[in-house]
């Protein structure tokens, strides 16, 4: 493949002028920070080191949720000031509710089921034989990516009618033992519990991982007692390990929550938001990017900021608990 340097010498001297004025900041940074008096180097080295994270913090961040807050109360096309009115088609409308509805069950079965699930598989495989392998299997799917993911998931769950041989694993399944394929991502209420199920999947390893490491961490001491008064399994499982990880279990439970509520790649891979399975990140997408209402996705994306706000606030206060 031949190379035409003179088509690429614009490219080229931009590069060139990019990495001399790079050069030149440098030096004139260590100048000055080389005549700095002693006292004053520590807070230039501060301000050197902290300006150019703030800067993109702002651009980045910053600017855009400003604008994104502005936008929820403007139309569609950005052109004519709408007040609520986008936050209250959000409210009303049967579509948005439904929306926000779906968002509701993610939030409260998927960190739920993935703890639980997370927690009996770490407790069962414990300092089993096959403890290592056992560990790796579960977390394997954490490898793959929410579309890669999805994608497998439409294959487990995809249908062919009746007549024709089934090349989804559920409904083949379903007629091996004499039943009727089924349409499961298009039949609501149940397909979003189809789809919660394929995020389980994905996230139980890494509940696994993370509280088997706290479940391993439990002072020796403590289960010997436990063990010499005569405590039941049930009865350590509830009155020893789960007290004993419970900052374990809340890391996992905030982290699936945030996780949960920012979720797009699997609904957006398995149906699109059709057949009521849309959640807020979703439609956000759909409204901004695909019907043209910049107003309406706005006023998703604001109201998902809100509703992650807490839960990451309260996560910055454990956090300062733990360290003092």
């Amino acid at each position: 493949m031949d190379f035409d340097f003179a088509a690429e010498q614009p490219k080229l001297v931009q590069l060139l002028i990019g990495v001399a004025a790079f050069l030149v900041v440098v030096a004139v940074v260590l100048i000055l920070v080389d005549r700095a008096p002693m006292r004053r180097r520590a807070w230039i080295h501060a301000t050197i080191l902290l300006l150019p994270a703030l800067l993109l913090l702002g651009i980045g961040l910053v600017i855009p949720a400003i604008r994104t807050t502005l936008l929820s109360f403007m139309s569609g096309d950005s052109r004519q000031w709408v007040g609520l009115d986008n936050y209250a088609w959000m409210f009303t409308q049967p579509e948005a509710v439904t929306v926000l509805r779906n968002t509701l069950v993610w939030v409260l079965l998927v960190p739920l089921l993935v703890t639980s699930v997370g927690l009996v598989y770490a407790v069962l495989v414990d300092r089993t034989r096959f403890e290592s392998i056992a560990k790796s299997l579960v977390f394997l799917p954490m490898a793959i990516s929410f579309v890669g993911a999805g994608i497998i998931w439409r294959f487990v769950y995809a249908y062919r009618s009746g007549d024709q041989d089934q090349i989804g694993l559920l409904n083949q399944l379903v007629v091996a033992v004499g039943g009727e394929p089924q349409q499961w991502l298009q039949d609501p209420p149940f397909n979003t519990l189809f789809l919660i199920v394929v995020m389980v999947w994905i996230q139980a390893g890494f509940a696994t991982v993370v509280l088997s490491a706290a479940i391993k961490g439990i002072p020796a001491e403590i289960v010997e007692a436990a063990k010499l008064d005569g405590a039941s399994p049930l009865q350590m499982f509830f009155r020893v390990t789960l007290p004993s990880i419970r900052t374990a279990v809340v890391v996992v439970l905030v982290t699936q929550s945030i996780g949960t509520l920012k979720l797009f790649d699997i609904v957006r891979t398995m149906t699109g938001g059709q057949f009521d399975t849309s959640v807020i990140a979703n439609e956000m997408y759909n409204q901004a990017f695909r019907y043209g209402e910049t107003g309406k996705g706005a006023a998703l994306a604001v109201f998902l900021f809100v509703l992650v706000l807490p839960i990451v606030v309260y996560q910055i206060r454990q956090r300062r608990e733990a360290a003092r």
